[in-house]
């Protein structure tokens, strides 16, 4: 019995690895009708929790879009950040959130486009606790390659 648990209990743990990302942001405001848009920014090391491959810190990334906005005179955005590691799943995604307000026929937004140049997200650093397991992912090796460890 005591192994059993031991055993789910190593199976419960999560781990946080550092991977490739794509973000896109957005933010509105109960103030006024402007809605703000960022493009799709691929960000290399973003740290994800592979359990449940939520993206660790995800409230800073929305913080970055926030302070951006409050310096360029928005007086309260609501900024969420949307993230995932494949490119098509966050294409879909902006495309569906960009369709819900630009084609609502009962209530006009004012749609506003952040650029690269204007807005680029930085990526945060892992804050290790003695509680977090921590891996770099390693790379498979191609088919007829083997990975070599020193």
């Amino acid at each position: 019995l005591t192994a059993l648990l031991l055993c789910s209990c190593f199976a419960a743990t999560a781990k946080n690895i550092a991977t490739k990302g794509y973000l896109f942001g957005f933010a509105s405001s109960f103030n006024d009708s402007i809605v703000y848009f960022t493009n799709i920014q691929e960000v290399d090391s973003v740290w994800i929790n592979t359990k449940t491959k939520f993206l660790y810190s995800r409230e800073n990334y929305s913080y970055q879009l926030r302070d951006h906005l409050r310096d360029n005179g928005m007086d309260a955005p609501t900024c969420v950040t949307v993230f995932s590691t494949n490119r098509k799943d966050i294409e879909k995604k902006y495309i569906n959130l960009k369709r819900r307000y630009t084609s609502n026929k009962r209530q006009s937004y004012i749609v506003k486009y952040l650029t690269d140049e204007n807005f680029q997200f930085r990526a945060i650093p892992f804050e290790n606790d003695e509680s977090q397991d921590v891996t770099t992912p390693v790379k498979k090796a191609r088919k007829g390659q083997k990975n070599k460890r020193k």
